[in-house]
């Protein structure tokens, strides 16, 4: 009865909070950054502001490719999260990998994901423009491609959008967002993630 009476008094709030796992590379887990303006912690801010409040964890590797993120998902899914956001595919991009592989490894993590129960973001990724236009058209189409594949999936079609290109809005290499650019992100996300979530 005790240990029946502990359990009944846990507020409600605190066992229905969602967990969210970003599962990406260096722009989810904050590459050059200060932990408060990574992605993950400015989500979180977010969410709380919308009356939305999740714990968000931080899965980011910096310089994680696809096969990376496909070896290492089932280790991500043992938090038993409520939702999964897959940004995953700019290194593959940047290092001109087939389009084929990455497909295949994004394919298995979206698989994985929705196989544990979870609900799944999946961002999309722009090939760099240097790598020709065929490259492009295949790079930039996988990733629509899966999303159609898996229609309980919400997918946001570029995770840079509003950012890419803009240099106020990056590191020095022009490839990281900084802070203010984080925020752009979020904010265009926010949308997506309160729809991927469900109601509350």
């Amino acid at each position: 009865m005790f240990f029946a009476a502990l359990v009944l008094s846990v507020p409600a709030s605190q066992a229905e909070t969602p967990k969210i796992v970003a599962f990406g590379d260096s722009l989810t887990a904050g590459y050059g950054l200060a932990n408060a303006d990574s992605f993950p912690e400015q989500l979180s801010a977010a969410l709380k502001a919308a009356d939305r409040e999740a714990k968000v964890i931080n899965a980011g590797v910096s310089g994680d490719t696809t096969a990376g993120g496909a070896s290492r998902i089932d280790w991500a899914l043992a938090d038993r999260p409520d939702l999964v956001i897959v940004e995953l595919g700019a290194n593959d991009g940047l290092r001109g990998f087939d389009p084929a592989q990455t497909r295949k490894n994004l394919d298995f993590i979206l698989e994985r994901s929705l196989a544990s129960g979870a609900r799944v973001l999946f961002t999309g990724m722009l090939a760099p423009r240097n790598l020709g236009k065929d490259y492009g058209a295949e790079f930039d189409g996988l990733f629509p491609d899966l999303a159609r594949k898996y229609p309980d999936v919400v997918f946001y079609p570029f995770f840079l959008d509003g950012v890419a290109a803009e240099p106020t809005l990056n590191q020095g290499d022009g490839i990281h967002p900084n802070a203010a650019g984080v925020a752009v992100i979020v904010d265009r996300i926010l949308p997506f993630v309160l729809k991927a979530l469900g109601p509350a």
